[in-house]
This record gives structure tokens, sequence and C-alpha cells, in this order.
């Protein structure tokens, strides 16, 4: 035993005191009752045994009581099982807000739940004047408010996990020696050496794991429907991927697909545990407008996650510009009569420049020469994002303003053929591989061996980013180049002159639809995740930029400015960390309602696997003496724990309890052994 305030022990000077009044009453004189006057009264003998004997008793009691209390003052105390480190009056308490704190522990309590409780009680194991920082806050706190901080701390979908609040905690108390508490699930996922690996030595760092009961839970990974391409009022698949990740089964999980509030499809799906199950529902949006979706999924006791978010439109009519070098193109009636196409078609020399930028595909086709001003803004609509088709001319005297146009456009592989005496050569081309994904969705189900083109290439390249159609010889016929921000689609031979018999069959009417279909992009996706720094949502082409005036994101009554990059259509957004509820956001700019938004939880968040107590000190190894790990699981605090091992146990409570138990036994022996004889009437005494 150890005493905290030694000097206290000149307290036990005052055992004098009682000393002294016991020697004093010894001295007084005693009145005795003779037994002759018993005729009179009854008198109690009293013995001077029995006098001494009570007399020592309340000496003990009061030298018992004054000792304790003396004792109490000094703090005595059982030393520490380890040496303690001083904390130099700065304690910082990291606790996981992410939503996988969310899971149930024992007793059907949450993890966050827990780690609040294990944090309000850390205080007490520290002095009064000790400072705490709790998470990302940048002043200290008292230890009462600290408590009330802790208390009002919530769960968020976009909260902070453990290793984010490590590495924002490394700059707190910097050039000084403090304890770091982390409460937090420590989710596989998120915790590794690495964040280990970033503590600050100097630190004594103890990490507090709080288990969760085994348990499935079910969510959306993620949703995708085949095309970009979506028509309204047409019924198109959209496919779900869910994922189990606890580690239970999940059996007969219910599924709900809802559209603007009208249930849309419903089933049921079983996911064993850290599991994939991807499944197909139909839906159908019935207009043009913006269409808020969800997926629910009914899975309990894990329910942060349990609604996906995103938002369909059916995909505006397709921009096709066709500048051709005859009066009537074969794709003229291809493209006018599909109401899916705004279609426009213009001769070189009436060309408008300005028709290029409002295009999503840009066909030249079989122009005999191409002009340095039409090559100009092809370059630029194609570093724009723009798709053009390039179908060559049957004449040879333009060839070297297309040579040109590839090489600055980065096609330098594209080579001309030698000029062929005579009609040319037709070649068969080859059957479409279908596991290509410019054909996925075009054609259905299984169908007899088709009657394939023929063509003479003038054009041939070594290399594509996608060759689409081939001759039966291994020549390409059709290739997507990327460039820029774009695609360039080149055709190997012309579609007249009898070059090709390419537009007379059945094969040309499916891929030019999907040449024009495959230009359609749509920047703005069907969801975003909270945990993502950048979105890029497209904005209408009309609307001007003005500085004074700001894009912002609103939910209900919450309003965020983020800060913002505007590129042509594109708008960059990044995300507010003070963006934490998952849901539907509208984009508005001056009171004007842009697009709609849907975010959704981290994926990470909702994968339950964790890291025991074990398996923390075996990450930790024994080259990090300053790591500890105090388990929660065997019911005593942390607080507890931290007094028993770094503080030792106080003993002051136990001296103080003692020193009230001796004055009451003091009073005790004065009532009950202290009585005086008593009798019917008063008698006279003589002095001993």
């Amino acid at each position: 035993m150890t005493l905290t305030y030694p000097w206290f022990l000149l307290g036990l000077l005052a055992l004098a005191i009682p000393i002294f009044i016991h020697l004093f009453e010894l001295r007084r004189p005693q009145r005795i009752a003779f037994t002759n006057v018993g005729f009179i009264r009854e008198v109690k003998l009293v013995t001077a045994r029995q006098r001494k004997v009570k007399h020592l008793l309340i000496l003990l009691c009061r030298l018992f009581f004054l000792s304790f209390l003396v004792l109490a003052f000094c703090q005595p105390f059982i030393p520490a099982i380890k040496e303690g480190e001083d904390s130099n009056g700065n304690v910082q308490v990291v606790l996981d807000t992410s939503a996988s704190m969310q899971a149930l522990g024992k007793d059907d309590q949450s993890l966050f739940e827990q780690a609040i409780q294990q944090a309000h009680d850390l205080p007490t194991a520290y002095t009064s004047s000790t400072q705490f920082f709790l998470n990302n806050t940048q002043t200290s706190l008292s230890p009462e408010a600290f408590q009330k901080e802790t208390e009002q701390l919530k769960p968020v979908a976009n909260g902070n996990s453990a290793s984010v609040l490590l590495a924002h905690q490394q700059s707190r108390v910097a050039n000084k020696t403090s304890q770091v508490f982390v409460f937090s699930d420590f989710q596989k996922n998120s915790f590794s050496v690495k964040t280990l690996n970033a503590l600050d030595s100097s630190k004594q760092v103890f990490l507090v794991p709080l288990a969760a009961t085994p348990t499935h839970n079910v969510y959306v990974d993620s949703v995708w429907i085949e095309d970009a391409f979506v028509r309204a009022a047409t019924d198109f698949p959209l496919h779900i991927r869910l994922r189990n990740g606890g580690s239970v089964t999940a059996p007969a999980c219910r599924v709900k697909v809802l559209v603007q509030e009208q249930q849309a499809a419903t089933l049921q799906v079983t996911v064993p545990a850290e599991q994939e199950v991807a499944t197909t529902v139909h839906i159908r949006l019935k207009n043009g407008e913006r269409q808020l979706c969800r997926v629910e999924v009914e899975d309990l006791p894990v329910t942060f996650d349990n609604t996906y978010f995103f938002v369909l439109q059916a995909s505006p009519r397709i921009a096709v510009l066709d500048v051709a070098g005859n009066a009537q193109p074969p794709t003229q009636r291809l493209y006018a009569n599909e109401a899916l196409f705004a279609y426009t078609s213009a001769r070189p020399t009436r060309l408008q420049y300005g028709q290029l930028a409002s295009a999503d595909v840009v066909l030249l086709q079989e122009l005999p020469q191409i002009e340095a001003g039409l090559r100009d803004n092809i370059r630029q609509a194609v570093a724009q994002g723009k798709s053009v088709v390039i179908i060559p001319p049957v004449t040879t005297s333009g060839r070297a303003s297309y040579t040109q146009l590839f090489q600055e456009l980065g096609l330098g592989n594209i080579q001309w053929e030698p000029v062929a005496t005579g009609s040319p050569v037709l070649r068969e081309i080859a059957t479409p591989d279908l596991q290509n994904p410019f054909f996925r969705g075009v054609f259905t189900g299984s169908t007899r061996q088709a009657l394939m083109p023929k063509a003479a290439p003038v054009l041939r390249w070594s290399r594509s980013s996608n060759e689409i159609l081939r001759l039966r010889d291994g020549d390409g016929y059709l290739a997507q180049f990327g460039s820029g921000r774009g695609s360039v689609y080149v055709f190997a031979a012309p579609f007249s002159g009898g070059y090709s018999d390419f537009v007379n069959q059945a094969l040309f009417v499916p891929v030019m639809y999907r040449l024009a279909m495959q230009s359609y992009r749509q920047a703005t996706l069907p969801a975003y995740r909270l945990n993502q720094a950048v979105v890029s949502v497209s904005v209408p082409n009309g609307l001007q930029s003005n500085g004074d005036q700001v894009f912002k994101l609103t939910k209900d009554s919450l309003t965020f400015i983020p800060a913002q990059r505007r590129i042509e259509s594109i708008v960059q957004l990044d995300i507010p960390s003070a963006m934490r509820l998952p849901g539907f956001y509208s984009l508005t700019r001056n009171g004007q309602t842009i697009a709609t938004v849907a975010f959704n939880v981290d994926r990470r968040e909702s994968e339950l696997a964790s890291y025991s107590a074990a398996e923390l000190q075996q990450l930790i190894g024994p080259n990090r003496p300053n790591i500890q790990v105090y388990s929660a699981a065997n019911g005593e605090s942390v607080a507890a724990r931290y007094r028993t091992e770094r503080v030792g146990t106080p003993l002051w409570r136990y001296c103080l309890w003692a020193a009230l138990a001796f004055l009451l036994a003091e009073i005790l022996a004065v009532r009950l052994l202290g009585k005086r004889t008593t009798g019917n009437a008063p008698a006279r005494a003589v002095t001993a």
C-alpha cells in the first residue's frame, strides 16, 4: 500500500486527544451506592472491571475513528500492476461514429451505446484537472464537458471510422505525451496494420474493441441497367446485386423495388454469409421526368443500409448530324423515321459549325474532302466527348485530308489500301462476336446463320480500342478508337460505288442504331456514395455560368454549398463532410432545381467482419509496446481496468467507511454500555 499524501500522517498526533480524555476520566471521583440502602431502591452493581472495559472500548473506537480519518486524507492505494505513464493532463478519445456501430452487441445494446457508456466513465480514472479531446474537437474539454459531448454523439451514415479519426488525432496535443483511447468495432476492411504504423509511438494507445453478436446484414451493393439508353413507357430489366455483409446466412430476405412511391417489383432472396446474389426485375418509367427509385431490403436487426436510393430518367432524343457527300445518304431514312433520334443532314458546303456542338453523333459520310475548318471543329467535338463516324469516300483525291484528320485525332495507325484497278473485290464480313459489349442486347434468342454483307476495304489498321466487325480473313471492317473524351468509329469501306452491300443487309440497321445509341453518355450516375470525394453532374447546355450564383445540394431543411468546378456542361462537386444522411438531394441554382442526385451509405460500413481482441493483439505484435488492447467483453469497464493496471486501487473510500463505522460503534458503546444504575428513588452516594 502506498500513500498519495503521506504528510497527512501528522494528523495522527490527534490520537493524544482521546487518550488524554480517557486518562482524565479515570481520575474523576466515582459515585458508588452502598448495599445498605438497597431497601430504598434497587442498585445495579458495576464493578471496576466492567468500567474499564467500557472505557477501553470507547477509547479504541475513538482511536480507530481518528486513524482511519487521517488515512482517508492520505489517500492510500494499492500500486498498479503496470507502471503507467503520465498523461500530462491530456487524454484523447476516439469514438467511432460510423454506421456499422449500430450493430447489436450483448444485451441487445448497440455497439455505439456501449462505447458511449465506456467513454462516459473514463474521466473517473483521472483527476479533475485532466483535459480531454473528443474526435475532431479542436479545444480541450473538462471531464464534465467531455461527458456531455459524448452523450450528444450519434452514429451516422457518413460517420468517421476509427482509422479516419486516428489520422486526425495525430496532430492533437503536439509535442506532448498523451494517451489515446479508441472505442470502435475495428472493421477489417478499414482498420489495418497501416493504421497502426501511422500512430505516434510516444503516445500510449488503448484499443477497445466492441464485439457485435453474429448476424446477417443484406444490403444493395449496386444496381445497373444493360443499356445506358432508357426508353419511357417500355419495360426494361433492372439488375440488382445483393450482398450479405454478416456472418450468418439470410434466408428468404424480402426485397421491394419502388418507383415514385409505387411498388414496381417484389421478390425473396436467400443470401449466404459473405456472398453476393444478383437478381433481375423489370420496371417501367411512365414518362421522361426524373423518377426517384428505391430498393428496400427487409433485414433485421441491422437496418442502417436497408434502403438504396437511385434516380432513373428516360433518355432524351439523340441528336444525329449527317454530313454527307451524297444528296440522299442511305442513313437518312434510317434515322429520320425513328423517334429515338433527332436527325439533321447537311451538305459540307452548307454546314454550320455550331451544329457540331449540339449533336451527339456526327457522321462524315463519303466526303470528297475534309476542309481545315471542319477538321478543327471535328477535333474539338471529339475532345468534348462527341462521337464521330467516318465512312471513307470512293474517290482518292481527298485521302490526304482524311489522313491529316486521323493524325489529329490520334489515329496514326490507319493506312489507305493501294488503289485497285477494275472492279473492287468484295470480301465477306465475319459473323459478329456476341460477346462484344457493342452487341449486348442487340440480338435476342438463337437465330439461324444470317447472310453476311461483303465489302472491299480501302482502309486498314493494325489495332483499335474495339474491333466491332471483322472480315473473315481477319482484317477490320468497323472499329472504335478512343480520342480525348469521345470516340471515333471508322468503316473500312465506302457504302456506295460497289465497295460494300452493307446498307442492303439486315445487319445495317442494328449496327447504325447502336452506333448512335453508344454516343449517348449520361454524366449523372443513377446513384453515388456519401464517401465519394467528387461527383460529376450534367447540367443543361443553355444554363449560363454566373460567378455570383453557386450550385447547392438541398435535402429537406438541409442545404450544403460544396466546392464546385464547371467544365462545359459538367459540374464537379466536392462532397462536404457534413453531408451524412443518405437519400435524394436536389441540385439547385438560384432557386431552380437542375438535377436530383441520390446518395447512399458507404458499402464498406455494411461489411460487419471485425477484429476481435485476440486478433487485434496479434495484429499489434510485440514491436508496439505503446499499444494495448482493452477488451470490454468481460463486463469490466475500461476506466476500472485502467485504474487497476495503470493508476492502482484507491483505498481512501474504504478508510472513510471504516472511520464512520467506528464512529457509529462509539455511539452504540456510549448508549448501550454507558447506562447508569437506575432505581425507584434517588439515593445518596459516598465518594470512594
